[in-house]
């Protein structure tokens, strides 16, 4: 198990890198998209689809990513400079925060089930699309930019692991993932805190604005990361699954790698496209 863990991580990072810094504009748009279809595909499971219905949602999807990749060029990247991705992004990146700061700390404390079939494609739809929007479109800012943001997220998740292991005591929530900690969580914090005010003021053109601003964000992003892992651990409580799925071995399926970040980049890209933070 460990030996195939290790060499899809491998195999996943040059794939990813190869991506980011060498896919020119509509290359990385369908990487993108693939990644995105492939995550729909796991969420029909997560929801219980069988046959035709999961089918079907994953093929809608990947038509709805096609049309708005037609109708709307500009936005991400084809043509266009950045400037173009909020009109569209808008429209995705409002419902993702609502989604994320309002109503999954609700759903992760009632453990809510998506009852019906609308509801879960909805659930689905409002998970997966913001997140692959944003990870086109924040390219368009850098492949670094987006790789330090995705940088963020992993850290906290290293951070909280091995600080959880060393100092958790406390458990964070034992009925949807009973190996995360308090302790593991301020770990994750104090960790991107740290980094990210090393980066930002000892960068070139790095941060401008307030320190005490900065360490909000970063906390808050860590927050809504590890809130993005929970209920993603919950959909699979509850559908009687380790894994999301069986793509990658020794780390189980595409949502369980990126759990965490479709919390967190819709929120990057609200901030930065539509509050030029």
């Amino acid at each position: 198990m460990l030996k195939a863990r290790i060499i899809t991580a491998i195999c996943l990072l040059a794939v990813f890198f190869c991506a980011l810094f060498l896919f020119p504009p509509i290359g990385w748009l369908g990487f993108c998209a693939l990644v995105a279809v492939l995550a729909f595909w796991e969420w029909g499971g997560l929801m219980r689809f069988r046959g035709p219905l999961r089918w079907a949602v994953s093929v809608a999807a990947a038509v709805v990513i096609a049309v708005l990749a037609a109708c709307f060029p500009a936005a991400f990247g084809l043509g266009g400079g950045s400037s173009q991705a909020w009109p569209l992004g808008r429209w995705l990146y409002f419902p993702a925060a609502a989604f994320w700061l309002a109503v999954v700390p609700l759903w992760l404390a009632r453990r809510w089930i998506a009852a019906s079939p609308l509801t879960g494609i909805l659930t689905g739809a409002v998970v997966i699309l913001p997140a692959w929007a944003a990870l086109v479109q924040l390219r368009q800012l850098g492949a670094l930019s987006l790789l330090a943001v995705m940088a963020i997220v992993w850290l906290a998740d290293i951070a909280a692991y091995f600080s959880g292991r060393a100092l958790g005591r406390h458990k964070l929530a034992p009925a949807i993932s009973p190996g995360k900690t308090w302790e593991g969580a301020a770990g994750g914090v104090l960790a991107v805190v740290a980094a990210g005010l090393l980066f930002a003021y000892g960068a070139p053109g790095g941060f401008s604005g307030h320190p005490g601003v900065l360490v909000l964000l970063l906390a808050a992003l860590v927050a809504v990361s590890i809130a993005g892992d929970l209920f993603e651990s919950l959909l699979k409580r509850q559908a009687g699954l380790k894994d999301s799925g069986n793509m990658l071995p020794g780390h189980g399926g595409v949502l369980d790698r990126i759990d965490s970040l479709t919390s967190t980049l819709p929120l990057v890209a609200l901030l930065r496209f539509g509050l030029g933070v």
